[in-house]
């Protein structure tokens, strides 16, 4: 894109890494925005305690050659985008015992990172940029103080504040954020109203889907590690955790319908690996994938779930794999969460208890040949664009600018 042609530059932090192996939300907002405009994405630096903990992980391997001075600190995405890699580790500031020792600390991690970004913002001839804090509130905290930008924004796109690294100062840090940035962003409209009490410019914008790769009108090649499991086929795709997939639904609906196989495509954390889901003959663990293999396995599946625990993490975030589901056409059943009410009640089915999710997926198989309602899901799904989603943001900025006459 031609200078001339320029409409904004942006600088983005957020808790999501660049090469982080699956798609992100934030990746894919970035990726959006660098259509029309200048991104400098600030890929989430180390601090001391990670590094010793994960300096040996493939995910992390770029970021360890970058304090290794192996690998440039600066890469071209594309004409628009770049990322900024940091050639130091931060201070590990959550656990520290007392407030002001935090508070010294986080702002000295606060600094490193603002002159990275100054300096590459000015390498990059960035002007009168806009901040975009994707829900880091530690290291984003005191960025606006340090950088000035023309405008900042905070985005709430997952709550954090009863994961240990965040619940001691994550509370006060995030509410203090939210109030002293321009904008606050949320992914869900239970989310936006619970932040709205800190600043009166809150909007929901949602989230949305990779139509590139999602796309149900393309045939794809049935995966090798599918043509041997037998059909009618329940099938899941994501990170299967404690703290946010229900086991009880999965082992219940698993022991309750043998005739279904339950195929769970990818990753599993300490306690899904000792699950007893692993010694039924009808359930199926094939491991993580990369993101463009995931649309083979959604089109193996006859019926899609998304079977969540509901607790204070889950009850408000937006989850992506809904939409992936619906865009290739999949009846879904999934559990019933004020996200899910608000915005998917007429494309889903919702189940409030492992008996309902159980019946639910035996009303699921009977659409699996309805072409109206797989239509209606496609249609559905396919609204729910980066673009579209990221044509609400350039909206609520033009509406604030236009608010302040500028």
């Amino acid at each position: 894109m031609k200078n001339s042609d320029r409409k904004k530059d942006f600088v983005i932090t957020s808790l999501q890494h660049w090469d982080t192996p699956i798609g992100t939300t934030m990746k894919n907002t970035a990726l959006e925005i660098s259509k029309k405009n200048r991104v400098l994405y600030l890929s989430t630096p180390l601090d001391y305690i990670s590094w010793c903990r994960y300096r040996n992980s493939e995910e992390n391997r770029y970021r360890i050659q970058v304090l290794k001075g192996k690998a440039p600190e600066v890469r071209q995405i594309n004409d628009n985008m770049w990322v900024v890699d940091c050639p130091f580790l931060l201070h590990s500031v959550s656990k520290l015992p007392f407030k002001w020792l935090f508070d010294s600390f986080n702002k000295k991690n606060n600094r490193k990172i603002a002159d990275q970004i100054a300096r590459y913002a000015r390498e990059l001839d960035f002007k009168d940029y806009i901040l975009f804090m994707d829900n880091d509130i530690f290291r984003s905290f005191y960025l606006k103080d340090f950088l000035t930008p023309q405008l900042s924004i905070y985005y709430r796109r997952d709550y954090l504040l009863t994961n240990p690294y965040w619940k001691r100062y994550g509370v006060g840090c995030e509410a203090e954020l939210i109030r002293k940035s321009d904008i606050a962003l949320a992914n869900s409209l239970y989310f936006a109203d619970e932040i709205r009490i800190h600043n009166s410019n809150t909007f929901d914008i949602e989230t949305g889907v990779n139509l590139e790769i999602y796309d149900s009108s393309k045939n794809y090649e049935e995966p090798e590690d599918m043509k041997d499991i037998p059909h009618p086929i329940v099938g899941y795709t994501g990170a299967l955790v404690k703290i946010r997939i229900d086991e009880e639904f999965l082992l219940h609906a698993a022991v309750s319908r043998p005739q279904y196989s339950f195929v769970l495509v990818g990753p599993e954390d300490g306690f899904y690996k000792t699950s007893k889901l692993h010694n039924l003959p009808n359930v199926y663990f094939l491991g993580k994938k990369q993101v463009e293999e995931l649309p083979a396995y959604i089109t193996a599946f006859d019926v899609c779930i998304n079977p969540q625990i509901v607790n204070r993490i889950t009850i408000g975030n937006y989850p992506l794999k809904i939409d992936e589901y619906l865009a290739m056409g999949k009846p879904v059943v999934a559990t019933r969460t004020e996200t899910m009410l608000h915005i998917f009640k007429n494309y889903t089915y919702l189940a409030e208890c492992a008996e309902k999710f159980v019946s639910l997926l035996d009303q699921a198989m009977n659409d699996v040949c309805d072409s109206e309602k797989r239509d209606e899901a496609i249609r559905f799904g396919r609204s729910h664009s980066w673009e579209n989603s990221v044509n609400k943001i350039y909206n609520i900025i033009d509406n604030y600018f236009e608010s302040k006459g500028r």
